[in-house]
């Protein structure tokens, strides 16, 4: 039996969960979430327990049941507590600043490049115009805006410029040895 898929997921207060069939809807001070889930497991609550249970014993059912689990208990803390990645921005020069919903970065290309996050997500900035915060109620979505931001310039291993998740270690190369 899955280890992940098991395990309950206990609600918070001031959270409901809502099933219909497998269609799973979760409600709390941030926000609502729902989602659809795999046809392969069934989804019951008890009081404050919300449990995820596999239909049958097939490959495609297993691999399902603790995925849903992860899926469900991402949407319970998102609603509660909500989601936030950070990045930071290293280079001489390289900068960010917020205007309205827009984060703008200035990271060493000729015009600066404009990033409109997704509806339910906020980019703020952090102490310094070098740190972007990146948070919302949807881990997936979260993580997703992340990643978009940080491809606009992945670290660089030799001078180690660009944008990275805050305490993402970059492996720096040494460069060319000079002539002797």
């Amino acid at each position: 039996m899955s280890r992940i898929g098991k395990r309950p997921i206990e609600i918070p207060d001031k959270v409901t969960v809502t099933i219909n069939g497998s269609h799973v809807a979760v409600k709390g001070p941030k926000g609502q979430l729902e989602r659809v889930l795999p046809s392969q497991v069934s989804v019951e609550q008890e009081d404050k327990v919300v449990r995820v249970l596999r239909k049958d014993e097939s490959r495609l059912s297993r691999q399902r049941h603790g995925l849903s689990r992860t899926l469900v208990a991402n949407m319970v803390e998102g609603v509660s507590k909500g989601y936030e990645k950070r990045l930071e921005i290293q280079g001489v020069g390289y900068r960010a600043q917020v205007q309205g919903k827009k984060l703008i970065l200035n990271v060493g290309y000729s015009k600066p490049v404009e990033v409109d996050p997704p509806d339910g997500i906020q980019l703020t900035l952090g102490e310094k115009n070098t740190e972007v915060i990146v948070s919302g109620i949807n881990k997936e979505i979260v993580g997703n805006v992340a990643a978009k931001i940080r491809a606009i310039r992945p670290p660089e291993v030799y001078k180690g410029k660009g944008i990275r998740y805050k305490g993402e270690f970059v492996r720096r190369k040494a460069g060319k040895a000079g002539k002797k």
